[in-house]
């Protein structure tokens, strides 16, 4: 496949009056979900053709590093130890391992590489061998990402030290629905993350779950308040809910896939610059439903046959698909711009 290079803004500036595109409303963001679709979509082509190569994505691939016992009692996890999912716990992956899985990664042409862990947040003990994870991984010339919970002081620091690029800490969902998805952090809890990721210079990786029984004012109130982060998010990973049994949302109706794709097109009408990922769900998408949040504005994917502990397209699938749609890939987002 054909791959392109492209230029990515320094996370700690922020963005000049003549570049704001804030702040939004809820009562904003509304509106734009109920815009008539074509319209809808239009706008957001519009939109993301201002700012990035349209036919182009960015692949980025996913491991757990550390599986289950998650003490955390989110409703959509599987692997917190409070739900009956069944999912065991698992110790920290050797560094071998890990390094194994991220050259595969970059030899099925993936870019980026995530590792997430399943903990309330890393004690020292456990930073220490995630940083070594991380310089190893970034020797490959991958771009690394780590989501691994809540951030005690200084931890960002020693993320950013060992090499970190990226640091996922999503919000999940609207402030008023958060208490019925999770009840043993607080949503400050992880605006308080987010602010220490930024302040040692890392990027900010922060999206949330739809399909969890929110309201579509609820869908609009997370878009707006992922919009309205200064400065906003690189990248906001967008996840359809997969239902795992075991799991206190297991059973509920699943989300028209129409109101997916408008939520896609919101979150690139209001953040314009920041990639927009199709992350947790795609397993259950169509081809069709795929394409139709390509040109909603989606411009990057999570790659590979699994994400943290649910099924994801095969890459071949994936490849397959770029080529139906003449999707090229994004070689790297930390190089200057040859286009």
């Amino acid at each position: 496949m054909q791959t392109i290079t492209v230029h990515r803004p320094e996370p700690t500036k922020a963005r000049s009056e003549s570049e704001s595109v804030g702040p939004w409303s809820v009562d904003q963001v509304v509106e734009l979900f109920e815009t008539p679709f074509n319209d809808l979509l239009f706008r957001a082509q519009t939109v993301h053709r201002q700012h990035f190569d349209p036919n182009a994505l960015q692949l980025s691939s996913l491991l757990s590093i550390k599986t289950g016992g998650c003490p955390e009692d989110c409703a959509y996890c599987p692997q917190s130890a409070r739900h009956s999912a069944g999912m065991e716990n698992q110790a920290l992956l050797p560094l071998d391992t890990v390094l194994e899985a991220a050259r595969i990664a970059q030899a099925n042409g993936a870019t980026r590489f995530c590792m997430g862990a399943a903990w309330r947040g890393p004690k020292p003990r456990d930073l220490e061998k995630v940083t070594a994870m991380v310089k190893a991984v970034k020797s490959l010339g991958l771009e690394t990402c780590a989501t691994l919970g809540m951030l005690r002081d200084g931890q960002a620091e020693e993320l950013k030290e060992a090499g970190l690029d990226y640091y996922n800490h999503n919000l999940d969902t609207a402030p008023d629905f958060y208490p019925d998805i999770t009840s043993t952090r607080t949503y400050d809890d992880r605006l308080a993350t987010l602010a220490k990721v930024r302040k040692a210079g890392i990027y900010v990786c922060c999206g949330g779950i739809v399909n969890m029984g929110e309201t579509q004012p609820q869908r609009a109130a997370l878009i707006a308040q992922l919009a309205n982060l200064d400065p906003q998010p690189e990248s906001v990973p967008i996840n359809n809910l997969v239902q795992v049994e075991g799991t206190p949302l297991f059973g509920r109706e699943n989300l028209d896939p129409f109101e997916f794709v408008r939520t896609i097109a919101a979150a690139r009408i209001t953040m314009p610059k920041a990639y927009v990922r199709l992350s947790a769900g795609r397993q259950e998408m169509s081809e069709a439903v795929q394409a139709l949040c390509f040109l909603a504005g989606a411009n990057s994917v999570f790659y590979g046959e699994k994400l943290l502990t649910t099924g994801n397209p095969e890459v071949e699938r994936d490849r397959a698909l770029m080529r139906k749609l003449g999707l090229t890939v994004i070689a790297s987002q930390n190089a200057e711009s040859t286009t």
